[in-house]
């Protein structure tokens, strides 16, 4: 009798929008990457971080205790729950903006992404088996984001804090410069972030930890 084989598992992508306005352009490819995906097959969740209810300032760091309101909480489940982190926000800066950073600075913690080890300078990576693309939007033309400013913020969502956490591998998709870009190049991004989402969709399923 042969083997019955089982289908794969499908890909569950959470969508996180760190832009503040509903208007955006990283709004709309948010929507573009969610549509890609779940046209390849993927389950999806959209998160959009000016929708939730939170202090996005962490008061005493981790020396003190700091109670999660219950959307952060929610957003935790939701990441857990996630194969694949889709993170959609503008570089302002430079650099993530203040709601991006603040959610970031309020949800992983100590014990949800990362713990140290007791008596050593390593860590245990808590997201580990997860993927991401970074989607970011730009005035900046993304050659001299990369050449002359060299990409700080790039780096410090890549390295610093997802690849920290154990999330790789990270794939870092810039747009831009959106400074006097035209309705064509605007369609052509949405059309690439709904590729990207398909994508991602496509991509074998890790086991998550």
């Amino acid at each position: 009798m042969p083997a019955i084989s089982t289908p794969p598992a499908s890909q569950r992508i959470l969508i996180i929008l760190g832009h503040p306005s509903d208007g955006s352009l990283c709004a709309g490819m948010a929507g573009a990457y969610a549509r890609g995906a779940r046209e390849g097959g993927a389950e999806v969740r959209i998160l959009h971080l000016a929708a939730l209810a939170f202090d996005p300032v962490l008061h005493a760091g981790y020396r003190g205790e700091q109670p999660l309101e219950p959307d952060l909480r929610q957003a935790q489940e939701h990441i857990l729950w996630a194969s694949h982190l889709a993170w959609v926000y503008p570089n302002w800066w430079g650099g993530l903006p203040a709601l991006l950073k603040g959610f970031i600075d309020r949800v992983f913690l100590p014990g949800f992404a990362f713990k140290y080890r007791k008596g050593s300078l390593l860590w245990d990576r808590l997201l580990a088996g997860r993927s991401a693309d970074l989607l970011v939007s730009m005035d900046s033309p993304p050659w001299y984001y990369r050449w002359v400013a060299h990409m700080p913020g790039h780096h410090q969502m890549r390295r610093a804090i997802l690849e920290f956490s154990g999330v790789r591998p990270v794939r870092i998709h810039s747009f831009g410069p959106v400074l006097g870009a035209d309705a064509a190049r605007l369609q052509r991004w949405l059309e690439r972030a709904g590729s990207l989402g398909r994508r991602a969709a496509a991509r074998p399923v890790k086991a998550v930890s």
